[in-house]
């Protein structure tokens, strides 16, 4: 894309390349006399111009691309802490029960301290809350690390794991610099290239956390870790231009509360955690009751690839309704209840790809909601709240599936995901009508 039209790559409308010339200016060369390179000019520009598609077009505003880079590098890392901290602790305290135990410590802080460091970050500007909040966080890895290496006492485990629930919501924040940056129509392809990031990295994550604590050291995934969310966040607050403006503190008994504003989503977001936490759960122990366990890994990432390139797919497309996008969200998560029935990998791994395939347009539909709903300058806490009510899903949906596992089958224990995708369409039909 040529830069002297910047605009066309922006807003995506036709640019006049030029203008009709003055009535005393000589008259253009005919088009046989003039230079080849000259006269292919305006049409390598309108074939440029017609290649761009809405990520194209997304990427050529002024800092994007640099906000995006560090975005990617400090959400790699939120896929990577939770497992890297279980092979540590497990490997070097040989207890998966301690590990379990201070990784759920660390899932409930930080949904207790996410909207608090939401709230201070809308109202006093991202890079003066999120670098200080991150340093805490990597802090707080660092001397988990230290802790475990020393055979330090178990409850200081706990508490190092704990001060990481200051991490800001990256997604969040990245959110809320394409709200402030792109007109409300482009608001759907930015939305839709977050969650494939999510899924991205979230898929990424654990693979990559798995390989540096089992080929290096055990304490080698958490540092890892550490470093891409300290060098992310810093990258990514260095763009200073497209952040967005601080809220400032609310008047007195001004502004209306985000949980207030989405309390019929935060149900809805609920269940679709309960969806993602009973099917992970349920597909590990049905692979492993097939003796198939190795394959765990492959057949989860196959499933956020399909999310992946959903949300991809669908932020070029046309945005659908919220019902719409449940309904397709309920009926691909009964492939996986009926394709467990055949026993064999093929047909559960292509339906959990196309069960995958159905969870983004729901998480974009739905983020789309939370900004139409959340109080101006609320907006990263608004994010940090839905979040929050995903991961309360999640950890929901896998403690309910573990007890259907071991007490109905894994077969059976694959309605679970197909129930609360059920539950979710219920909720989000009430919750998406007019005037709700």
């Amino acid at each position: 894309m040529p830069h002297d039209t910047p605009l066309m790559a922006v807003t995506g409308t036709t640019l006049v390349l030029a203008a009709p010339p003055p009535t005393d200016a000589p008259a253009p060369a005919p088009a046989r006399h003039r230079p080849r390179t000259e006269a292919a000019a305006p049409a390598r520009r309108s074939a440029a111009a017609r290649a761009l598609g809405p990520y194209a077009r997304l990427f050529a505003v002024p800092g994007a691309r640099g906000f995006t880079a560090g975005n990617l590098l400090a959400r790699l890392p939120m896929g990577m802490f939770g497992i890297s901290a279980v092979m540590m602790i497990a490997g070097q305290r040989g207890s998966y029960a301690l590990a379990g135990a201070v990784t759920a410590t660390g899932m409930a802080a930080t949904a207790l301290v996410g909207p608090w460091t939401a709230r201070l970050v809308d109202r006093y500007g991202q890079a003066r809350i999120a670098v200080p909040a991150t340093v805490i966080a990597v802090l707080g890895s660092l001397c988990l690390v230290l802790c475990v290496r020393t055979q330090a006492p178990s409850w200081t485990l706990f508490a190092s794991y704990a001060a990481t629930a200051t991490t800001p919501n990256i997604g969040g924040m990245s959110r809320a610099r394409w709200t402030h940056l792109l007109p409300r129509p482009a608001h759907h392809t930015a939305m839709s290239f977050e969650q494939a990031a999510d899924e991205l990295c979230f898929m990424l994550g654990p693979v990559l956390a798995a390989l540096l604590c089992t080929a290096l050291f055990p304490e080698a995934g958490t540092l890892t870790g550490a470093a891409l969310l300290l060098t992310g966040m810093l990258v990514f607050t260095a763009h200073r231009a497209t952040e967005p403006p601080p809220g400032g503190a609310p008047k007195a008994g001004g502004g209306r509360s985000p949980l207030r504003a989405l309390l019929p989503l935060l149900g809805l977001f609920t269940a679709t955690g309960l969806v993602f936490g009973s099917m992970e759960v349920t597909s590990v122990a049905h692979l492993s009751a097939l003796g198939l366990g190795a394959a765990s890994g492959p057949v989860l990432a196959l499933q956020a690839a399909g999310s992946c390139v959903a949300g991809l797919l669908y932020g070029a497309g046309r945005a659908r309704s919220l019902r719409t996008c449940l309904a397709a969200l309920a009926g691909a998560m009964a492939l996986p209840w009926a394709a467990a029935a055949t026993g064999s990998l093929v047909p559960l791994a292509l339906a959990l790809l196309l069960a995958g395939m159905s969870t983004a347009p729901v998480m974009v539909t739905a983020m789309g909601l939370v900004q139409s709903r959340i109080p101006e300058g609320r907006l990263n806490e608004g994010m940090t709240l839905s979040v929050t009510a995903i991961l309360a899903g999640i950890a929901a949906g896998s403690a309910t599936a573990g007890l259907a596992v071991d007490r109905l089958g894994t077969g059976t224990a694959y309605a679970l995901p197909a129930a609360a995708a059920l539950t979710a369409l219920l909720i989000g039909s009430a919750t998406s009508r007019p005037g709700r």
